[in-house]
């Protein structure tokens, strides 16, 4: 059987930026027959995200996440429908997910690592920080943020101070550098720091988590604020509730989605490149297959 798949081509280096050209696609051959315990899954849909970054390193920085092979398949987050089963809890039809999902058209996976998919938190106040106009809007009007900075046309630090006239409490931090620098800056006593991503830093050779400048880590110290890394490996046990969860909250209206969607494989690496110079509004997902019939 032959399948397409998407392999590492070259590595941008640890200060550079990546292209689409890291990346190619290539024909392949799968076994015609699947062994016992394997499920034949037909890729629907891939996830590109920030932290795949750093695996296009020789060395990721960290012990949770290994590093691409040149000329070897790229893989990451995926959703699948098995075309053939050999596992007794999975039939065809099925719809899986797997963090670790291979970059191909169609893949052969062990199906003991797949998994089937089966103001909400109480903020009194909720404000965004992004990158253009429209994502401000959407997220006041759509997701009911209630405020947003574009922190390319405006200062942050005043606007914070005008938003967050008591400071900050709790800072969900996805981007690092300056503005984690600025929001640090005006947080409370015992405050949070929810230490997510730092995509403004995944083009330089740093460590993980990067340290924060000498005056910020000396306010942070200071006001007791912590500054704790989210690993969502860490929370594998809680997967199942967590989708079951955010389902609710979605069918409820509580919860709104937002994905930007580019179909074919070929274009994994546009995705990426897309998404590490914020290109996409929401979750960049490339659509492998639109048919879900079998």
């Amino acid at each position: 059987m032959i399948v397409q798949r998407v392999v590492l081509n070259s590595r941008p280096g640890k200060n550079g930026n990546p292209v689409a050209e890291n990346f190619r696609v290539e024909e392949v051959n799968l076994p015609d027959n699947i062994n016992e315990g394997q499920v034949l899954v037909r890729t629907l849909y891939l996830s590109v995200d920030p932290y795949m970054r750093c695996r296009m390193n020789e060395d990721t920085g960290t012990d949770y996440i290994t590093p691409w092979q040149l000329s070897q398949v790229v893989d990451g987050g995926g959703i699948g429908i098995i075309e053939e089963s050999k596992h007794k809890n999975f039939t065809k039809g099925d719809f899986v997910i797997y963090f670790y999902w291979p970059w191909q058209t169609k893949v052969i996976l062990d199906g003991n690592s797949l998994e089937k998919i089966g103001h909400i938190m109480g903020c009194s106040r909720v404000v965004g920080i992004c990158g253009t106009h429209e994502k401000c809007l959407f997220l006041t009007s759509e997701l009911g943020f209630d405020a947003a900075i574009n922190y390319k046309k405006e200062n942050v630090a005043e606007q914070l101070r005008e938003l967050c006239p008591a400071g900050v409490d709790v800072y969900f931090d996805n981007v690092g550098g300056d503005i984690s620098d600025t929001v640090i800056s005006q947080m409370n006593q015992s405050s949070h720091i929810i230490l997510c991503g730092q995509i403004s830093q995944y083009n330089k050779d740093v460590p993980y988590p990067p340290p924060l400048p000498p005056a910020v880590e000396a306010i942070r110290k200071e006001r007791n604020i912590t500054r704790e890394r989210f690993l969502v490996l860490n929370y594998k046990d809680k997967f199942e509730s967590g989708i079951l969860q955010l389902s609710q909250w979605f069918k409820e209206g509580k919860l709104k989605i937002k994905e930007t969607m580019i179909n074919g494989l070929e274009n994994m690496g546009a995705a990426f490149q897309s998404m590490m110079t914020g290109g996409n509004t929401g979750k960049q997902i490339v659509c492998i297959s639109e048919e879900t019939s079998l």
